[in-house]
């Protein structure tokens, strides 16, 4: 057993990793602010980016769902894994040596944990390569070189070979350290009838990775018609690391340039991701073991977005038959603001990428990607094609099955240009009247019953409020609050800059926070030292929240934490801070000159004048200083941004 993991070494590790680095291999981020980059949250679904990360302060966190923490929380969470092991995970990025507590740096990690099985399937794809360059699998390699793919585009793709020995992978990973239970974690191994066999034999294998780059499983093709395990294609077992439904071959390759290019093209195999990628469609996946789902769309979402609005394109690449018409009709019930800018290519003769690009080369399947079909276009004329156009029948049968399809187009100026589209496409000489059809038929859809029961006006459970969280003393405050607004920028540089706030904050009462929740906050500020702890960062955002097991409370300080200070630039934020605490301190000045008025108002001058005076006086002193707060917040407001 290992050690434990001490906390210098917990601090070092987390000050040395760049957390936007990270994030950015799952999400696309854009610079958003100072301090501040922001993209789609990978925890929940949202059509507009509301994910932050604070790469000098090490956090993240998302203002749709309320997720946060450090580079080890994100880690956790996205992957699946304890934080013992994302610490040894980022660890292992940046060559770190952990010095563990009662162990040494010799201790060996827990077997069975995710870093094991990623060394266990990183040893067998440096074992499968090796194999790809021997005599047995020359057949292996005629199947990549009939396809046009060379030494090079192997090495490229990272193509291997498992050879026909039962267990040879099997027994050259034992004698590198690891245990069967672990290579049967893994997906590389299986108990046989006699003792531990390899999962793959005599096949071409394709390694699949993670968004970092981590081989996670293998996709293995069937070469000899003597093969008896059963599919052309067998992929890895679901394990601990590789799940099929959040896996796309290639993305670990295509991520940058579709981050770049707002576009991404699926397709239906490896060899035509490598054909893709060869012949300069850098922007091509496909998906592994299963059919292109949800959890996938919402993958290459993270990717795609751009700041302000959707500008993304997805090509799908369908053969022209009955299985590529029914795939494209369920894109087009999908999410109708993902629709309007997915398209469909189907090669001529119905070939996939691979066949085209071996028999007509690169340039027809850059121009198959160029030459795509919008996806209602293609559904729409793949209905009016099932009939006779050329009669009067023919027509209006195609018309009474085409006129829904458009119908269900959720934009109503697509909409209508579709609708006419359709009048031309089958010939009808009415368009006004096909285009009020088709209106009317989207009026029926709008007033009907939702399929979960629930109509349209009255919305879904998930839309209603949450009672419980809103009855909570300590319930999140509306962020936008215009009287609240000096008490959450105040919170938000304490949590973020906490030398830049200083002991000004610390001198703070906690009466000058008149929210109960964001009063909470500077309480267990206060238990975890204050700005004079010495902490920043990650760190200090982490001591915080260790005061609390309230999780609205510590959901709150990481929204604070990731919350951009508005301000122009990096250099404004010195003044801002001290503005701000000027601010909420005037305000609580204020208050107090209130509550005094209204005693002075209560005291007579004739018959206490000595009480009278003092609290007179009292006011005259509070009024001033109040006054010098304004001035002080006003004088340091010059650059701040809107906000």
């Amino acid at each position: 057993m290992a050690g434990r993991l001490p906390d210098r070494d917990i601090a070092a590790i987390r000050e040395r990793v760049r957390i936007e680095d990270v994030v950015g291999e799952y999400v696309a981020l854009k610079r958003a602010g100072a301090d501040s980059a922001k993209g789609l949250c990978p925890f929940h679904d949202e059509k507009s980016p509301s994910f932050h990360v604070r790469p000098n302060h090490g956090l993240f966190h998302c203002f749709g769902c309320g997720e946060g923490g450090d580079v080890f929380a994100f880690l956790q969470k996205i992957e699946h894994i304890g934080f013992v092991e994302a610490v040894e995970q980022m660890a292992d990025r940046i060559g770190y040596q952990i010095n563990y507590e009662g162990g040494g740096t010799s201790v060996q990690r827990d077997r069975g944990t995710r870093s094991r099985l990623v060394a266990a399937n990183a040893a067998a794809h440096e074992f499968y390569m090796s194999m790809l360059r021997e005599p047995e699998a020359e057949t292996a390699r005629k199947y990549l070189t009939d396809r046009n793919f060379d030494g090079n585009a192997a090495q490229q793709f990272g193509c291997g070979y498992a050879p026909a020995g039962w267990d040879t992978l099997t027994r050259h990973l034992v004698r590198k350290g690891f245990e069967f239970k672990e290579l049967e974690a893994a997906g590389l191994s299986r108990q046989g009838q006699r003792g531990p066999i390899d999962r793959f034999h005599r096949r071409l294998l394709w390694p699949l990775r993670n968004l970092g780059g981590d081989v996670i499983g293998f996709g293995a093709r069937k070469l000899f018609d003597d093969d008896t395990m059963p599919g052309k294609y067998v992929n890895t077992p679901e394990t601990l690391l590789y799940k099929k439904s959040q896996v796309l071959f290639g993305l670990d390759l295509a991520k940058r340039d579709i981050a770049k290019s707002h576009q991404a093209v699926v397709v239906e195999g490896y060899t035509d991701v490598m054909a893709m990628h060869l012949a300069g469609v850098k922007t091509a996946v496909a998906s592994c073991g299963t059919a292109f789902g949800d959890e996938h769309l919402a993958l290459l979402r993270r990717l795609l977005m751009d700041d302000n609005f959707w500008r993304g394109e997805i090509i799908y690449t369908f053969d022209g038959d009955a299985a590529g018409q029914a795939a494209a009709l369920k894109a087009f019930s999908g999410d109708q603001k993902l629709a309007g800018q997915t398209y469909i290519a189907v090669a001529p003769d119905g070939q996939d990428p691979c066949e085209l690009r071996q028999h007509s080369g690169d340039g027809a399947v850059r121009d198959l990607v160029a030459r795509r079909t919008p996806l209602y276009q293609f559904v729409i004329r793949g209905v009016l094609g099932d009939y006779d156009l050329d009669t009067a029948e023919g027509r209006v049968k195609a018309l009474d099955r085409a006129v829904p399809v458009v119908s269900q187009i959720k934009d109503n100026a697509l909409r209508k240009v579709y609708a006419t589209k359709l009048a031309g496409w089958v010939g009808e000489d009415d368009i006004q009247g096909l285009v009020r059809r088709v209106g009317d038929e989207a009026k029926r859809n709008r007033n009907g019953v939702r399929g979960n029961g629930t109509s349209r006006r009255g919305g879904s459970p998930a839309a209603q409020p949450n009672l419980e969280a809103a009855a909570h003393p300590a319930a999140r405050p509306n962020p936008n609050d215009p009287v609240l607004l000096p008490q959450r920028q105040t919170l938000g540089a304490a949590l973020q800059y906490p030398a830049m706030a200083g002991p000004l904050f610390d001198s703070l009462e906690p009466e000058a926070f008149t929210h109960p929740a964001y009063a909470a906050v500077r309480a267990l500020i206060a238990e975890a030292g204050g700005t004079a702890a010495g902490l920043g960062g990650a760190e200090w955002v982490n001591a915080v929240c260790d005061r609390t097991d309230d999780l609205t409370l510590r959901a709150l300080v990481s929204e604070l934490s990731g919350e951009p200070l508005p301000v122009k630039s990096a250099s404004g934020i010195p003044r801002f801070i001290a503005g701000v605490l000027a601010r909420t301190q005037a305000a609580w000045v204020g208050r107090q000159v209130a509550e005094l008025k209204s005693k002075l108002q209560r005291v007579s001058s004739t018959e206490e004048p000595e009480a009278y005076m003092t609290l007179f006086g009292d006011v005259v002193a509070l009024e001033q200083y109040r006054k010098s707060l304004v001035e002080q917040a006003m004088g340091n407001s010059d650059d701040f941004a809107a906000t």
